[in-house]
């Protein structure tokens, strides 16, 4: 039997709430049978997987790779997958280069099928990195099946975490963010744009994005985030305005500290 994560309430109390028990609870949910199931049965027979065609014809094995990039819903198109991982990451015209969600590229990386004659598989220390990114994801996704706000924010810490800290220009982080949906979602929630705001021109939609991040946490880029404070500070932002949005119970509260938060009193 599976754990579900107890999301008590929503908005960023119930954040907090999920924040002081979450270590406690992800002990609990790895620690579950169906879980502990995939895991051992990875840990076993990865090191056997050695092309992508023995991958996607494994589907325990797929079902953990997969599951460790937050692409459980590929499962079944076998042929995609297997074609982004035999082609790699090192030739820019590679399926995995090309795709907008950068997820594949991540996945294909870390398999190595398509980049090396000796696939990462073999590797000591490979089975446990995507065990732990696998338990991660999924306790997210059964957290989400409680709150999806609450998913969404715990995959800021490592998603944007990681934008923040990619080596490549201001406006290429924004645009990192602005080509992750999850990411997407949580910023523009917490800078109060409307989705219509993704109909505009890319180059718009950067001078809109840096504007509102200037005002409301005094800079403009994405690097900003690499603190865990402002990244708490975005997270809160969203879990307001996203309550706010909701119309649930206690809006005349949240609707008082977003005033407090963006300085409109």
């Amino acid at each position: 039997m599976s754990y579900q994560p107890v999301v008590p309430f929503g908005g960023y109390a119930g954040w907090v709430v999920l924040q002081r028990t979450k270590d406690n609870q992800q002990e609990a949910f790895n620690a579950s049978s169906e879980i502990k199931r995939d895991i051992d049965y990875f840990r076993e027979n990865i090191a056997e997987v050695k092309s992508a065609e023995d991958l996607v014809s494994n589907f325990r094995l797929l079902k953990v790779a997969l599951g460790a990039f937050g692409l459980d819903d590929d499962i079944n198109n076998k042929y995609f997958i297997e074609r982004v991982l035999d082609e790699g990451t090192l030739d820019s015209d590679s399926l995995s280069n090309k795709l907008s969600d950068k997820r594949y590229l991540k996945f294909s990386e870390a398999f190595g099928f398509g980049n090396f004659d000796i696939p990462n598989t073999v590797l000591s220390d490979f089975p446990d990195k995507i065990i732990s990114s696998y338990q991660d994801k999924q306790f997210e996704i059964a957290v989400g099946e409680q709150n999806d706000d609450m998913r969404l924010a715990l995959n800021i810490e490592t998603e944007l975490t990681e934008i923040a800290n990619k080596d490549t220009t201001g406006n290429g982080r924004w645009y990192s963010v602005m080509g992750n949906e999850a990411v997407r979602s949580v910023m523009q929630t917490a800078l109060g744009l409307p989705s219509s705001v993704s109909t505009l021109d890319l180059d718009q939609q950067l001078s809109i994005f840096k504007d509102k991040a200037k005002q409301y946490f005094g800079n403009s880029e994405v690097a900003q985030f690499s603190d865990p404070e402002k990244r708490e500070d975005l997270v809160k932002l969203f879990l307001i305005r996203s309550e706010i949005n909701a119309g649930s119970t206690g809006t005349s509260a949240a609707s008082n500290a977003l005033a407090l938060l963006t300085g409109s009193f």
